[in-house]
């Protein structure tokens, strides 16, 4: 593979590798940034070893400013702790950076999603009678809430993409405002602890952002997808007039960075 900056060809990298070159170009030099256990791993690490060099990342499990030699297993890896700022627990990831404000970035996925960033992480069906329990919040509400920026990051399925979430886990850019059940900016709601909400959603397909008025449309098109195959798996009215064309594929120096730096093991690219 040679280390350059060209772009590498359809076929010569795997979509987990366009995801995380993509949750990668989200992270700006500086940034403090919140991340889970798996793809946004992959896309810190990039980023520290790419364009944000300053970047630092507070693990969910609570180490702060880690730079682990490569890639954790996940948040609760003694790996995560290495050269780090703190080794801290979740009330000091959660409390004392990302409720205070400090946390520029946020990584997150979902179950389902609609048309404002809203998130359901929890079931699909009803209460009483669920066809499918998920994980909960586990603190993706806390991220989505708090974080100046959210990047989601998804499977693309008409399913997933809903016009209304069967449960709202984690808030986007308008929530309901009861007892009226009518969708209001969720600055509106929050009000002197509204920090921000997402600002893209990138799945296997396209890369999504969001409007002035909190909706989503589609920005890039992934390489070997048309709109078409977009708009055929959202289950909403999708915006699709600000399409800016296609998704800048991995270089060949982001694969190398990848695979030889961030996870020589394997661990989450296979």
């Amino acid at each position: 593979m040679t280390a350059s900056n060209e772009y590498a060809k359809v076929g010569e990298f795997k979509p987990l590798d366009l995801l995380a070159v993509a949750g990668a170009r989200e992270v700006n030099d500086g940034d403090v940034v919140f991340a889970g256990t798996g793809l946004p791993m992959l896309a810190i690490g990039l980023a520290q070893n790419e364009n944000a060099p300053t970047a630092r990342c507070v693990y969910e499990g609570g180490s702060i400013d880690g730079r682990p030699i490569d890639t954790p297993t996940s948040v609760g890896d003694a790996r995560c702790i290495y050269q780090a700022s703190r080794a801290g627990g979740l009330y000091e990831a959660f409390y004392g950076q990302l409720h205070s404000g400090y946390v520029d970035l946020g990584f997150l996925g979902g179950a389902e999603i609609d048309k404002y960033g809203n998130l359901n992480t929890t079931y699909v069906g009803t209460p009483l009678n669920p066809i499918m329990r998920f994980t909960g919040s586990g603190g993706n509400a806390d991220i989505l809430s708090f974080a100046k920026r959210t990047v989601l990051i998804m499977v693309q399925e008409k399913r997933r993409f809903t016009e209304e979430l069967e449960y709202v886990t984690s808030p986007g850019w308008r929530v309901k405002k009861w007892p009226s059940g009518k969708y209001v900016p969720k600055q509106a709601v929050y009000g002197k602890f509204f920090k921000g909400g997402p600002s893209a959603c990138i799945t296997d397909m396209a890369i999504f952002r969001f409007d002035e008025n909190g909706e989503m449309y589609l920005d890039t098109v992934h390489p070997g997808f048309s709109v078409e195959d977009v708009k055929n798996n959202v289950g909403f009215d999708l915006n699709v007039t600000r399409c800016s064309g296609e998704t800048k594929p991995p270089t060949y120096r982001q694969l190398e960075i990848l695979y030889n730096v961030v996870d020589p093991e394997g661990i989450f690219l296979p």
